[in-house]
């Protein structure tokens, strides 16, 4: 059996780094990665390390581009 993990975990993945579990069941997990986004995987083939480490906030997408036209005018 698969490891199901629990919404708002904090993992680490090899590959992509820190992120949040965003769903997870025994067929599929989807975690947030600062760096990454979301990203899916196949829960049974996922190599995770739980961690209390929280990832950084995200900066918003919206907020930037207001300022980048606002710098433009």
């Amino acid at each position: 059996m698969a490891n199901v993990y629990e919404e708002g975990q904090h993992v680490k993945h090899g590959q992509y780094g820190l992120g949040t579990i965003l769903a997870s069941d025994e067929d599929r997990t989807a975690i947030d990665f600062v760096q990454h986004g979301t990203k899916k995987f196949v829960t049974s083939l996922v190599v995770l390390e739980l961690t209390d480490e929280q990832p950084a906030k995200k900066a918003k997408k919206a907020a930037r581009a207001r300022r980048a036209v606002k710098s433009k005018k």
